[in-house]
């Protein structure tokens, strides 16, 4: 019920084309792979498992073309948040919010914006902070240098470009050119989105960010008290 209503509301965005919502992982995988929605809305609990959303958007952004994805969390706590954006979503949306902002939410995620706010992201910092991640990018990968590792975790802690030349012994200019080549490798635009794709192991596809409060939206298909939803941009 609650899903049909959020599908109902959003439909009366004149810049939204919604498309049904499925009520099972199963269904929302085949209709996302039929339908090819721009964007997916998926709420992180699914059926009988609290974060049984996340393992369906990570089976979406495994399809190509993937659609972007925000996911809806009933608390916006670190392990949710973390848990979220580690399974490929590009915002998340906390049912605390104003529905108002759902719309916003959902417009800056379908033109490439990420949307999570000053807090979320300090929730990333902080898992990246943690030793899991030290060895970034782990499994033998040698997509970077070892110097673009080392401007990596840097960034990951936080520092500025002053502060990062001053730590490695490098000018600020050498370090804008060491971000520029860790963007263009990455496949992002961004030192938030480098920050995402550590986080996700490279599950992050590019995405720009926003300096706002939160970003876009993806498929829906709800189950029981879970809310979800496909929706599909339309041209303005």
């Amino acid at each position: 019920m609650s899903t049909q209503l959020l599908v109902e509301a959003l439909a009366r965005e004149a810049q939204f084309q919604m498309i049904e919502s499925a009520p099972t992982a199963a269904a929302i995988l085949a209709l996302a792979k039929r339908e090819n929605p721009q964007v997916a809305v998926i709420s992180a609990k699914l059926g009988e498992k609290p974060n049984g959303g996340l393992e369906v958007v990570r089976e979406i952004r495994a399809q190509a073309p993937a659609p972007r994805v925000v996911v809806l969390l009933d608390t916006s706590e670190q392990n949710a948040v973390t848990e979220a954006f580690r399974s490929g979503a590009h915002g998340i949306f906390c049912r605390t919010e104003p529905f108002r902002s759902l719309a916003k939410c959902i417009h800056c995620v379908h033109i490439g914006q990420v949307w999570a706010s000053s807090r979320e992201l300090g929730f990333i910092l902080e898992a990246l902070a943690q030793p899991t991640f030290a060895n970034f990018p782990g499994s033998g990968t040698t997509l970077l240098s070892a110097r673009e590792i080392d401007v990596v975790r840097c960034v990951a802690e936080g520092l500025t470009n002053r502060q990062i030349a001053h730590r490695l012994t490098l000018t600020e200019h050498t370090v804008k050119n060491y971000l520029f080549r860790i963007f263009d490798k990455l496949g992002v635009s961004s030192r938030v989105e480098v920050l995402l794709y550590v986080l996700g192991k490279g599950q992050f596809q590019r995405s720009a960010v926003s300096s706002e409060r939160r970003k876009p939206v993806t498929l829906p298909a709800p189950a029981k008290s879970a809310s979800q939803l496909p929706i599909r941009k339309t041209a303005t």
